[in-house]
């Protein structure tokens, strides 16, 4: 059985289905292919971010209580192209995520290929042209050392000036490599294909009249990177014009995602391959009064809790045997993916440590309701510095199907959700569910010892 893994970095849940309060997004190739596939209603990032996720997803471990943003070998042994290697699978990975060498996820492929220049990434100088100011700094991410002092949508416009044309952007190269690989591959069995898209991670540079459709009267500067910072730092205007270039960049990456789906099909590949589309985490458009996904600026004192517009994460499954237009309800974390995908694929491998993931492949076949687990924690790396917390930090929420639990929220209290009445978490109710609020952080401590988590891990958390 074949394995086909796409990667949509910053994708958030809510930009499938006409899900979004504030600007839906169009996204008619996924959305067709979701009539041929399960849906995973609640899967939320386990390590965050980028490539966090990502360890978490190739070794079925949960890495963030031990490493930080890290080289993956550091997290575990466990590789899932050594895994499936083991096995007879051919594998390759395509994308053009700038951080997927230096953390060494190309070791176990048998082919690796990745494209330059997304992000800010000077792989290529052009010196005889000038970095120009696309915007000014007190509207954009303003913290970090990069090439002569640029801010990185700055770096991001100069290094690709040359590509223009819809077809030049990104997500289409990335599409149009993976369309090749099929074509080249398709008819040897088994492969595993992990197509990484950066986009719709910022910057957001998608055809201008791709964002005219969403933001049809704005006429000041292009709003193409968020501040990481906060949302009142726009105007009223600027935020909606921000907002429209994420939902251009989003639909753009359906539209070419729906190119390789479209190969796929063309190949004849659904009776024999298992189809994965995820993300690894979302951005806050606006909500919390956020705009970014962790706090880069010098303006923002705020912690910056993990909240569901960032951790609740799309998932689509479609494998022979499974029936389409379903969904899950369970809680899931993408350490479960990996188990799963050996499951469905008929893989019996041993593994070099064992998974935190458990597979939910019976519950994709729709032969087990037994929820998964009674609750998921997303997180990210933190140690206590001089017997304190970090300040303005990512803090991790815990999530049951009803809860969301912060430990520690924006300005340091703990605070607690109702994500039936509530979900997009505005409304904190610790005032009247203090008790609700003790039980769940018990259970977020415990789901760190039954990991075997470090101590100083454990000592962060406990009040």
């Amino acid at each position: 059985m074949n394995i086909i893994v796409i990667i949509s970095d910053t994708f958030r849940y809510d930009n499938l289905f006409d899900r979004a309060a504030a600007m839906p997004v169009r996204t008619p190739h996924l959305d067709r292919f979701s009539e041929s596939s399960v849906s995973l209603s609640r899967l939320y990032t386990g390590s965050f971010p980028t490539i966090p996720h990502r360890t978490d997803f190739t070794t079925g471990r949960v890495g963030w209580p031990w490493y930080p943003w890290q080289d993956r070998r550091l997290s575990s042994r466990n590789h899932l192209p050594e895994i499936l290697g083991e096995a007879g699978y051919v594998s390759q990975l395509l994308g053009d995520c700038p951080h997927l060498v230096r953390a060494a996820f190309f070791e176990g492929f048998s082919g690796a290929h990745t494209l330059p220049g997304q992000e800010g990434n000077t792989y290529f100088l052009g010196m005889n042209h000038p970095i120009e100011e696309v915007m000014a700094d007190d509207k954009t991410r303003n913290v970090g050392n990069h090439f002569q002092g640029r801010n990185l949508i700055d770096l991001h416009s100069w290094i690709n000036r040359r590509w223009y044309r819809e077809i030049d952007r990104f997500p289409p190269r990335t599409a149009e490599l993976a369309v090749e690989w099929l074509e080249e591959n398709g008819q040897h069995s088994p492969f595993f294909l992990w197509v990484d898209f950066f986009d719709p991670h910022e910057p957001w540079d998608p055809p201008e009249y791709m964002v005219r459709r969403y933001d049809p009267d704005y006429d000041g500067p292009p709003m193409l990177h968020p501040n990481y910072g906060k949302a009142s730092d726009y105007t009223e205007d600027e935020l909606r014009n921000l907002r429209a270039h994420y939902c251009a960049e989003a639909e753009l990456v359906d539209r070419w995602v729906g190119r390789i789906l479209t190969k796929v099909d063309d190949l004849d590949l659904w009776r024999n391959s298992v189809v994965v589309f995820m993300s690894d985490h979302g951005m806050a458009l606006g909500e919390h009064n956020r705009t970014g996904k962790s706090n880069i600026s010098k303006f923002d004192d705020r912690f910056w809790p993990l909240y569901p517009e960032i951790v609740h994460i799309p998932c689509l499954v479609a494998a022979p045997g499974l029936e389409g237009g379903r969904s899950v309800d369970s809680l899931l974390r993408p350490a479960d993916i990996t188990p799963t995908l050996l499951e469905l694929a008929g893989v019996d491998a041993a593994t070099p440590e064992p998974m935190h993931g458990r597979s939910f492949a019976a519950q994709l076949r729709g032969e087990s309701e037994t929820p998964m687990h009674d609750c998921v924690v997303s997180a990210t790396f933190t140690r206590l510095e001089n017997g304190a917390l970090p300040p303005n930090k990512v803090t991790p929420m815990l999530y049951t199907q009803r809860w969301a639990y912060a430990p520690v929220g924006s300005y340091g209290g703990r605070q607690l959700f109702d994500l039936e009445k509530d979900p997009q978490a505005k409304t904190n109710l610790i005032g009247d569910h203090g008790d609700v609020a003790d039980d769940l952080h018990v259970a977020f401590l415990d789901t760190l010892r039954n990991m075997d988590a470090p101590q100083a891990a454990i000592e962060v958390w406990q009040r």
